[in-house]
């Protein structure tokens, strides 16, 4: 019987501590699968009222924190200038035969001042 009751109260304790669940990159304690429904259904309408910048922050180019521009710039070290050169070109090479070309030219753009703000910086390295 003592065992019985020991289970009991076990599982009593384990309902009351609070369940994670990862919802994308949120991390969210529930309590219940009431709580677990409403903190993912204010994701998703917050995800959906968010506007999504293509040019300037891409979805799809930030997984688990981190955006893809960096992790790249990490991995070419000094060839990330030339990394960036080519992405202009082909921004600008192809935008007269995309369905968005100002959204290419844009992108041209960016990267063109991502090169601008990686020569500064590496000048002023340069100089200290």
């Amino acid at each position: 019987m003592k065992h019985m009751e020991y289970m009991r109260m076990r599982q009593e304790q384990e309902n009351d501590k609070p369940v994670r669940k990862i919802i994308g990159t949120l991390n969210t304690k529930v309590y219940s699968v009431a709580d677990l429904e409403q903190a993912e259904r204010q994701k998703l309408a917050k995800d959906m009222s968010t506007k999504v910048d293509m040019v300037n922050h891409p979805l799809h180019y930030n997984e688990f924190g981190i955006e893809c521009i960096d992790a790249i710039e990490a991995a070419t070290g000094a060839g990330f200038e030339a990394y960036l050169q080519g992405n202009i070109l082909k921004y600008l090479w192809r935008y007269k035969y995309k369905s968005k070309p100002l959204e290419d030219l844009q992108k041209a753009e960016w990267y063109l001042n991502r090169l601008i703000k990686t020569v500064k910086n590496v000048k002023v390295k340069n100089k200290n």
